[in-house]
């Protein structure tokens, strides 16, 4: 069968040969390695039979030293023409112009020397031709060749000279701005113990010289420097909003595209050998992962068909190859990619592309700042207020949200895998777009090292709360804060925060409320039902009092996110997990277990049906405490911290008491009429549960009624 295949390949190039036109045919003749050869040696045959000693003498004289360059390039030809490189030749054009120009640069150098003796002494070592490409061997004729040799190295490596030059001309402009700006003073001084955290030094002021556009150093910078630099954004209330200079600028971290080009074929080899016909048609590269872009082949049929003799292979029929074939080859693709881990998503939404997610030979990190001066983050922040920079996709896409649309948030994942820095690339982002007047922050941080960093900045409605006591004293104060903000709003007519602010005055508005809490196992452990009865409540009915929730855990199991917890937490953010058991618990799918880590996450949104694969934004702690001590050091008012304590046992003594039993009254005619009763008695009697006759037996002894025996 293979035999007859090859035999009707043959006998098909045969007729396309045979139908094209008798010049093309003729060309291809001549383009035949035999006969171009055999015209090669004619020729040069030819040109040393030619050459005499006049000839000899009159070309020494006129091209001088240069016919050495001409043997060169005559080599060099001789050598395409001879192994029929042609192809090569056409790809690399800008060598061979660039090598042609290096050497008229050459031969015009060789003219700027005399010997004395000689047919060479009637002109130069470059000859008649080589003192015409310098005209008059002086300062003029030596800018003419340095202009050939400049433009030469241009032709031969253009990005290279291209880069220096931008690095030149970058270097000059910089040099000329510090020459023209004078170097004010500014004023820098670390921060206080009760303006930043309890563990800072106390404060000193030290004088140094700045230059205005230098990068942010590591030390605390005092606001007076920022006034200075940048034109402040005030708010109606009058704070000031921290520049975007505040963050570290971002370093990119370049890849090597003949190593992502060689990927891109070592896949399409792999998948062609297990039988899988496919083609990568786009590359998407991003920090941590480079997605392929796969297009599924076709599955063809052959019929043999016998003709006088002859056989032949026809194409039956063709069907698309199935994409869970390959799918099923993620480990055989991890294998031939020498890579620890792939993840396959199949298909890609909105894309006709299996998309393969490779991790890249050198890891990249995603700067808050880089997030935040993207397109698609200052559109959403231009939308609305509680906009977050997530990070980057896996096609180096940014990725952006609305807390407010979530509205909720549960992250998870393991210990080292990224969530603090996604918590605290959130609060900060939205610390630099927020007052104090717009947005509050309650944190609860059980493990009492991880948001501790944040005590100092005027957002905070109460100090950082490290209690688990305090932790649930607070999630009851959020209930009541809720509860109290719907009765403002039905007094008002507005149906949510939006509305019941849009007409006021900067004093009369609610702030948005966020509540962080860095480890939600901790809490649920010290008191399970409450916590999940206090957090299945607020996030089914905060949302329009301008409540939102961020809560992380690092131990996504089922006793600490419950199914009623999933159901009220739509989007969710999934880090490298330990099994696919916790994958299948956040996200209810497989793929976390394959995540790299250091930032590498799943985002599953309330609006998409299928998780997308990001790398998470990085904030520094340096970024983290510039940031809390500009907030800081700009208090207008003292606001009184809420107290938990004072209002939980406000809570407590208002409770009303569940009414009574309706089957009391008739356990009371049984007491009377038995004398003695019990448990079992009651549920016999009136046909009730256990839990409902153990209740009447604590309000029967409460009253103080006969001898029960229980």
């Amino acid at each position: 069968m293979a035999k007859a295949k090859r035999r009707a390949t043959s006998r098909s190039k045969r007729k396309k040969k045979e139908s094209r036109p008798w010049w093309k045919r003729f060309f291809a003749f001549i383009a035949s390695p035999v006969i171009r050869r055999l015209i090669l040696i004619v020729v040069i045959v030819s040109l040393l039979y030619l050459w005499g000693e006049v000839i000899w003498e009159g070309m020494l004289t006129l091209f001088g030293c240069g016919l050495a360059i001409i043997a060169i390039a005559l080599g060099v030809v001789i050598w395409v023409i001879w192994r029929g490189h042609f192809s090569a030749s056409v790809k690399r054009w800008n060598w061979f112009v660039g090598g042609i120009i290096s050497a008229l640069a050459i031969w015009g150098l060789l003219s700027f020397f005399i010997p004395g003796k000689g047919i060479l002494s009637q002109a130069s070592l470059g000859g008649s031709f080589g003192q015409s490409i310098i005209g008059v061997p002086d300062i003029i004729g030596g800018l003419r060749v340095a202009g050939l040799a400049f433009l030469g190295i241009v032709f031969i490596i253009p990005h290279k000279v291209w880069h220096a030059l931008r690095v030149v001309v970058a270097s000059v402009a910089r040099q000329i701005h510090k020459i023209s700006q004078p170097r004010p003073k500014a004023v820098i001084r670390q921060a206080t113990p009760a303006e930043v955290a309890p563990s800072k030094a106390s404060s000193s002021t030290v004088e140094v010289e700045t230059q205005p556009e230098m990068s942010l150093p590591s030390p605390i910078i005092a606001p007076e420097v920022w006034q200075s630099q940048r034109q402040p954004i005030l708010t109606p209330s009058g704070w000031q909003l921290p520049p975007i200079d505040i963050l570290d600028k971002p370093s990119e971290v370049k890849l090597d595209k003949d190593d992502i080009e060689q990927r891109a074929q070592l896949i399409e080899d792999a998948l062609a050998s297990y039988g899988v016909e496919a083609k990568v048609v786009q590359i998407n590269t991003g920090p941590a992962v480079t997605q392929f872009g796969v297009e599924p082949g076709w599955d063809r049929k052959y019929k043999e068909i016998r003709e006088k003799g002859q056989s032949r292979m026809e194409e039956v029929s063709k069907t698309r190859v199935r994409v869970d074939r390959i799918s099923a080859l993620a480990s055989d693709l991890a294998l031939a990619l020498a890579a620890p881990s792939i993840r396959i998503e199949a298909p890609v939404p909105g894309k006709q592309v299996v998309g393969i997610e490779v991790p890249n030979t050198v890891f990249g990190s995603v700067a808050l700042r880089a997030a935040v001066e993207t397109a698609t983050f200052q559109k959403a922040k231009a939308r609305s207020k509680l906009a977050v920079a997530l990070g980057k996709g896996a096609g180096g896409e940014a990725a952006a949200a609305d807390l407010a649309k979530m509205p909720h948030l549960l992250i998870a994942g393991a210990t080292g895998s990224g969530k603090t820095i996604c918590l605290d690339s959130i609060i900060c982002c939205l610390l630099l777009h927020n007052s104090p007047d717009d947005i509050r922050f309650i944190l609860i941080d059980p493990k009492r090292v991880e948001l501790v960093s944040f005590g100092g900045m005027p957002h905070l409605a109460a100090p950082v709360i490290v209690d688990t006591d305090k932790a649930i004293k607070a999630l009851r104060w959020l209930n009541q804060e809720m509860d109290n903000r719907y009765r403002k709003f039905a007094q008002a007519g507005a149906r949510n925060i939006e509305g019941y602010n849009k007409d006021r005055s900067p004093g009369e508005v609610l702030p948005y409320l966020v509540l962080v809490i860095d480890e939600l196992a901790d809490l649920m452990m010290a008191a399970f039902d409450e916590v999940e009865h206090a957090l299945c409540r607020l996030a089914q009915l905060a949302r329009a009092t301008g409540i939102h929730l961020i809560v992380a855990t690092q131990r996504p199991s089922v006793d600490v996110v419950t199914g009623l917890i999933k159901a009220n937490f739509p989007t969710r953010i999934s880090f490298a997990v330990t099994s696919q058991v916790d994958s299948r618990t956040i996200l209810d799918a497989a793929g976390a277990e394959k995540l790299l880590g250091r930032g590498d996450m799943l985002y599953m949104s309330s609006e998409a049906s299928k998780p997308k694969r990001l790398q998470g934004s990085f904030v520094s702690d340096a970024e983290i405490q510039r940031l809390v001590y500009f907030w800081g050091n700009q208090r207008q008012t003292e606001v009184s911290p809420i107290n938990f304590d004072e209002i939980a046992a406000v809570a407590l003594s208002q409770r009303i008491a569940p009414p009574p039993d309706p089957l009391l009254e008739e356990a009371k005619h049984l007491l009377q009429e038995h004398k003695h009763i019990s448990t079992s008695f009651l549920q016999r009697r009136l046909r009730i549960g256990y839990p409902r006759a153990a209740r009447l037996m604590e309000a029967l002894e409460q009253e103080d009624l006969p001898e029960i025996k229980t």
